[in-house]
């Protein structure tokens, strides 16, 4: 096969309605859109538009803030990963952090860090990296002679690399 033998399916693509053509057409003269006014123009979009009358989401009380500069963070339970270990796909002689998670498939993306959560329990002792984690956490891998490092965020480790 050739680039010059490629070709749609049949039925792909449509071909666009011609309007202003004529009676004959079916779609002549006003070409669809009405009489005279303000809609029969062009450059005029009446999405939510309610003919003078106040739209429905100006109605609608505001309530709440969204913070756009708020930190999101990915969690992760001890009990999840204790079936990733047990698994073989998290290795515990090495310090687990945002990194090994992603490679063996516990997150997909590691967003602004990981957020370690105690629910479930852990029976490996572990090293983890993590960016936060609960009191509850922390822990319950200490309990098991591990440890819990947390991350400094990336504006902090720009200021002690400039001091």
């Amino acid at each position: 096969m050739k680039l010059n033998q490629l070709s749609d399916k049949p039925g792909a693509r449509k071909k666009p309605i011609v309007v202003g053509r004529g009676i004959g057409s079916g779609k002549g003269k006003t070409a669809g859109r009405g009489g005279k006014g303000q809609t029969a123009r062009s450059g005029w979009s009446g999405n939510g538009f309610e003919g003078g009358q106040m739209p429905l989401h100006m109605r609608m009380p505001k309530r709440g803030f969204n913070n756009f500069s708020r930190k999101r963070y990915v969690v992760v339970n001890l009990g999840r990963l204790q079936n990733f270990i047990e698994n073989g796909r998290l290795n515990i002689q090495e310090t687990i952090d945002a990194r090994a998670l992603q490679v063996a498939g516990v997150i997909s993306h590691a967003r602004d860090g990981v957020r370690l959560l105690a629910s479930g329990a852990l029976k490996s002792k572990i090293n983890i990296l993590v960016a936060g984690a609960s009191s509850g956490a922390i822990q319950a891998v200490e309990k098991l002679g591990g440890q819990v490092s947390l991350e400094q965020p990336a504006e902090q480790q720009e200021k002690s690399a400039e001091k």
